[in-house]
């Protein structure tokens, strides 16, 4: 069920907003840690589902570790000890790989995570 709610603004400009209610049925978006350390990214594979939205949470234990998988628009960088939250939709079924995008030493380039995205 749609609501439409119509504002004026003191300039006589009209804004329409459009909630959508929440039904009982609705399916919680799905939720992954990610946790990143020297040399590896902890799972090193997920599985998400095309269209259903996702946050990843990407935490670095131990020095700023980036993650960039550039065919789903991901792209952030985490210090050490902090986290990122990614909101993502797929919209591209396939099999994505992503990288560190912060040199964090010698194997910095085996830092990888594979994204499987599933009809």
């Amino acid at each position: 069920m749609n609501i439409k709610v119509a504002m004026t603004a003191i300039a006589g400009c009209a804004l329409t907003l459009t909630a959508t209610k929440v039904s009982s049925e609705t399916k919680p978006v799905q939720h992954i840690e990610i946790s990143a350390s020297r040399f590896s990214f902890e799972p090193h594979e997920i599985t998400v589902k095309k269209g259903e939205p996702v946050v990843l949470s990407v935490h670095s234990t131990d020095v700023t570790h980036g993650l960039v998988v550039e065919e789903l628009g991901i792209r952030t960088e985490v210090k050490k000890g902090e986290s990122e939250d990614l909101n993502i939709t797929p919209e591209t079924a396939g099999t994505f790989e992503g990288k560190c995008a912060h040199f964090c030493g010698k194997g910095h380039g085996s830092m990888t995570l594979v994204v499987h995205v599933v009809e």
